[in-house]
Formats: C-alpha cells, sequence, structure tokens
C-alpha cells in the first residue's frame, strides 16, 4: 500500500499472520527425539550419514522431502556438505534415531533463501536416521554361537558352503539363502564375494553362527547394486557355516597326497608313444583324484584346472606334452602344473 493511498490523520488497522521469528544469537533446536534402546555408538564428524527428512517452514508448508525421492539423503557431517543448522543437527545421532531440527535462517539458506524456501525463513527438519559408518571403519564380527568342537578354522583357498540373511541396519531384508533354500558356496580369497564379507568368512569353524557388518567401502560401495542394495549402505549379514572343504597350499591348483611316482611321465603315457594328449593328461589325473592319491583345488571346475595343467606342461603350445617339457612343479616353481 502506497503512502498516498491513506488518507492523513487515518487510524490503521493491519491484520498480521506471524509466520516464525528468529533472533541473530539463536542457535538450532533439537526437538522430539527417539532414540532406540540399544544406541551403541553416536555419529561424529567425518562420517558418511544416510538419512530420511521431511522439510517445512515453521507454518507446516511443505518445501521438500527425501521420501517423495524414494532416496535417502547421504552426505558427511561436520565438514560443511550440508547447511551449517544440519551439519551441527546430525552429529550426536544414533542409528535408527529420529529427531527434529530447528534450523535459524543464518544456520539455512540466509536471507536470500533458495528455490521455494523463503529469504530469512526458520526450517524445520524432520529426520530418521537410517545409518552411518566412518571411511575408516572395518568390518564388525560378533560370534553368536560356536560348537564344542571348533578347531578347524576357515582360511584362504578352503571351500566353504554356508547360509545367510542379508539385511539393512534399519532391519529391511535385502536377500537370504535360507528362503531360496540352498547354501551359497565359495572359494574363500578367490574374490566371489565382496571384500568385507571375505573378511567376515575367515577364522569360522564348521556350525558357527555369526553377525557381520560390513561398511560399504568394503562392500558395494556408493553404487550399491541397481535395485538390490542401496549406494554408501552398511550391510548385515547372519552367517551359519554349514561345510569346509580344505583348500590347497597357496599357488597350487593340484596336489599330490602322497610320494610322486619317479616314471610319472610314462604311467601318463598310456600308449608308449613318447606324448600325452589332453585326454590321456585329463584321464590320469581324475585317476590320481578318485584314487585319493591326488586332490584338485575345491570350488573350482576340475576340467578348467587339468586343462590349465596341461597347457602350462605343453610349453611349445603343439596340443602335446613330451618327455622334454614335462617338469613338477617343484622343478619350476614359476608354474602351477603338478
Amino acid at each position: 500500500m502506497a503512502r498516498k493511498d491513506i488518507p492523513g490523520q487515518a487510524s490503521l488497522v493491519f491484520d498480521v499472520a506471524l509466520l516464525d521469528l528468529h533472533n541473530p544469537k539463536d542457535g538450532i533446536s533439537i526437538e522430539n527425539k527417539v532414540v532406540p534402546e540399544n544406541c551403541e555408538r553416536q555419529s561424529q564428524t567425518g562420517d558418511f550419514l544416510r538419512y530420511h527428512y521431511n522439510g517445512t517452514l515453521l507454518d507446516g508448508t511443505f518445501f521438500d522431502s527425501s521420501y517423495s525421492r524414494n532416496r535417502t539423503f547421504d552426505t558427511y557431517i561436520g565438514q560443511g556438505y550440508v547447511i551449517a543448522g544440519m551439519d551441527e543437527g546430525l552429529l550426536g545421532v544414533c542409528i535408527g534415531e529420529k529427531r527434529r531440527i530447528v534450523v535459524p535462517p543464518h544456520l539455512g539458506y540466509g536471507e536470500e533463501g533458495r528455490g521455494n524456501i523463503p529469504g530469512s525463513a526458520v526450517l524445520v527438519f524432520d529426520i530418521h536416521v537410517i545409518d552411518f559408518h566412518n571411511p575408516s571403519d572395518s568390518i564388525s564380527i560378533t560370534s553368536h554361537y560356536k560348537p564344542p568342537d571348533c578347531s578347524v578354522l576357515s582360511k584362504k583357498g578352503d571351500y566353504l558352503k554356508y547360509h545367510y540373511n542379508a539385511s539393512l541396519l534399519d532391519g529391511t531384508l535385502l536377500d537370504s539363502t535360507w528362503n531360496l533354500g540352498k547354501t551359497y558356496n565359495i572359494v574363500l580369497g578367490s574374490g566371489q564375494v565382496v571384500l568385507g564379507m571375505d573378511m567376515g568368512l575367515r577364522e569360522m569353524c564348521v556350525g558357527e553362527k555369526r553377525t557381520v557388518i560390513i561398511p560399504p567401502h568394503l562392500g558395494y560401495g556408493e553404487a550399491g547394486v541397481d535395485g538390490e542394495v542401496p549406494g554408501s549402505a552398511v550391510l548385515v549379514f547372519d552367517i551359519e557355516l554349514l561345510e569346509l572343504v580344505a583348500g590347497l597350499p597357496e599357488g597350487y591348483m593340484f596336489i599330490w597326497n602322497g610320494e610322486v611316482s619317479a616314471n610319472l611321465f610314462e604311467e601318463i603315457d598310456k600308449d608308449g608313444n613318447g606324448e600325452v594328449l589332453l585326454e590321456e593328461f585329463s584321464e590320469y589325473i581324475h585317476a590320481q583324484v578318485a584314487s585319493g592319491k591326488g586332490k584338485l583345488a575345491p570350488g573350482f571346475d576340475a576340467e578348467m584346472i587339468v586343462k590349465n595343467m596341461f597347457t602350462n606342461q605343453d610349453r611349445n603350445g603343439d596340443g602335446k606334452v613330451t618327455a622334454e617339457e614335462f617338469k613338477l612343479k617343484d622343478q619350476e616353481a614359476k608354474h602351477d602344473e603338478l
């Protein structure tokens, strides 16, 4: 209203709706905290936090929500990646905690505002913390049960069969071998699972049950798995080891269980023509395994191992092995043939 429109000596009446108010000295305020009973750790500067939020003005006007995007807001905290008020308000939270953070404008978007946020507006964020981790975190292992005889422990190269439930820290189930009705089978240390899982399955005995918590940098990272695992998610695996087949010494794919015949080449070369073909070689190796005289590395394709062994012996690549080419592993340490 312009002053020229107001008659002289007029009494004025203003109907005012107070939207918000603040003092430049105000800090943030934390309200309506709902903290889980089990809070073993609180967030601190440098942690990476995933949370959901609804953002409103003090009068309840909605301006943003992570729920509407069906994706958490993910950020490092205490390092200036978000507005100062949220940076402060997200410190000291527990996983699963809900709280309201009220942010004055000088700790929010200031006098200018942003998008549909008015200038000098007091902001209200209702948040739910899904999980957080620190880049320096390793895995966490909690053993719930060990059988009376727990002397044989898993190690690199062993073939394992195990059941698991995989979930997020908020309890959301991602996958379960129990539900599928079949075990998950891997060779430990061969890169068949994420690094955190490989670490979590070490030094475990058959029958043992444990929970392994894996931070994302040892799991599926920032990308996650599309449609299955959210990016930057902390994962929880409840594991039961059902079977362990001992692996071979590192660097070996086949070993002898006893003394090696002094006439090994002649035994393989059944037709005595001085040349061994792949078929002869494969038949002989499988016969040794069947009789218990030899052992192939468990968990791998047996035919592929034998073919690789044969290829290592076939030094000139002509499809056959001669006595001159034939060597045992201890005769040439760079190869893994026999």
